[in-house]
């Protein structure tokens, strides 16, 4: 694993941007359907994406939801020696953790588990942490250790080690995750590791980006800056809407064939990579699958038949006077039995359908979120 990792090198630093590729993993719902066991965990484990995005106060804890369709991941190392792990590159959460070799659950058995006592630079922090689950949490200690991404290493990084983790984490494609939000949102306590790249003078500018493909490999994030190769066009900027520790743009409007659809009168939207669908109250993404003839199964999973992909509408979502269109094939999953939408009932969230379609740039030094059409 770990020469597999250095093998990674090879993709360096050019004019200052690093790139991280990221592979699209087998879903939690692949594995669980593969093992006759996917309706038991969706009763056990409900799909909320919104919880996460629920204002502070309505919370004592950070909620993680299950979404058993987020599939993309990249590698990171910590320690010395370094020690690899796959994570969610996640811009809806600030806090990175993984699993640690004190963990009993058999959700970390599955996974790679960080060993305190072998790395030579590792730290002990004071602080706890706990992430809540619908039916379920993940919990732990912090640390601090030499943070590796890539060729870029980050001194002193705060870090979470699961001892507890809900069983629904043994089948995610990922070991942990690496927020790439707003300090605010900081469980751990700590500066979030984008901005001790910032601050440690690792990358050329405050910002990074992310391409989101369709296929297994071929997907990237880019820190420090965009990566024209990536898209067609150029980036069409959006203020950051409002103090919320999050990606929070304002949506104008949702049409399909002219006619407005959802986000009637304007909308706030979450622009976050570690949801799979695009997310909005359930009126709204009603009325927008009523529009694409859906039909909806007990768990609010909505499906079309295949055979009219073809003559599916775009939707257009107007953003900052800008229109972005989703054609049937960025909206549609397509597995062999089944043809869902993908849209589900929250609040707002543009996740990976939407970001799969378009280049996304998250420009902290300017407050500000950028699209394109990806290539």
């Amino acid at each position: 694993m770990k020469s597999a990792f250095v093998l990674l090198a090879f993709l360096a630093v050019s004019q200052g941007v690093l790139r991280i590729p990221l592979k699209r993993g087998k879903s939690a719902r692949q594995q669980l359907e593969e093992r006759g066991l996917f309706q038991e965990y969706r009763k056990r484990f409900p799909y909320n994406p919104a919880a996460k995005f629920l204002p502070r106060v309505e919370q004592s804890v950070v909620p993680l939801t299950f979404d058993p369709d987020t599939t993309y991941y990249g590698e990171i190392a910590i320690g010395t020696p370094p020690q690899v792990f796959k994570v969610l590159f996640d811009t809806g959460s600030s806090d990175l953790w993984v699993p640690s070799t004190s963990c009993n659950s058999s959700a970390c058995d599955i996974h790679l588990k960080f060993s305190s006592s072998a790395s030579s630079t590792f730290q002990a922090g004071t602080n706890t942490f706990h992430i809540s689950y619908i039916s379920g949490y993940a919990s732990g200690t912090t640390g601090y250790d030499i943070v590796q991404v890539n060729n870029l290493y980050v001194d002193h990084q705060i870090f979470g080690l699961t001892d507890t983790e809900a069983d629904f984490l043994g089948f995610v494609p990922w070991d942990g995750i690496l927020g790439l939000a707003f300090p605010g949102l900081s469980l751990e306590g700590g500066t979030p590791i984008f901005y001790n790249m910032w601050n440690q003078g690792k990358i050329p500018q405050d910002m990074f980006s992310m391409y989101l493909s369709s296929s297994v490999e071929g997907s990237m994030l880019i820190l420090g800056g965009t990566d024209s190769d990536y898209y067609a066009g150029s980036l069409n900027w959006i203020p950051v809407n409002g103090a919320t520790n999050y990606w929070n743009i304002k949506i104008q409007s949702i049409t399909i064939n002219g006619n407005t659809v959802a986000c009637s009168g304007g909308c706030e939207a979450v622009v976050d990579s570690g949801t799979s669908y695009i997310i909005g109250p359930s009126k709204d993404i009603g009325n927008i699958n009523g529009w694409l003839g859906a039909s909806t199964d007990q768990f609010g999973e909505t499906f079309v038949s295949c055979s009219n992909m073809n003559i599916l509408p775009e939707i257009m979502f107007n953003i900052n006077g800008y229109n972005f269109a989703l054609p049937p094939s960025a909206y549609i999953i397509q597995s062999s039995s089944s043809c869902r939408t993908g849209f589900g009932s929250g609040t707002w969230i543009l996740g990976e359908v939407f970001m799969r379609q378009y280049y996304t740039a998250f420009d902290i030094g300017n407050n500000r979120v950028g699209f394109a059409q990806a290539v």
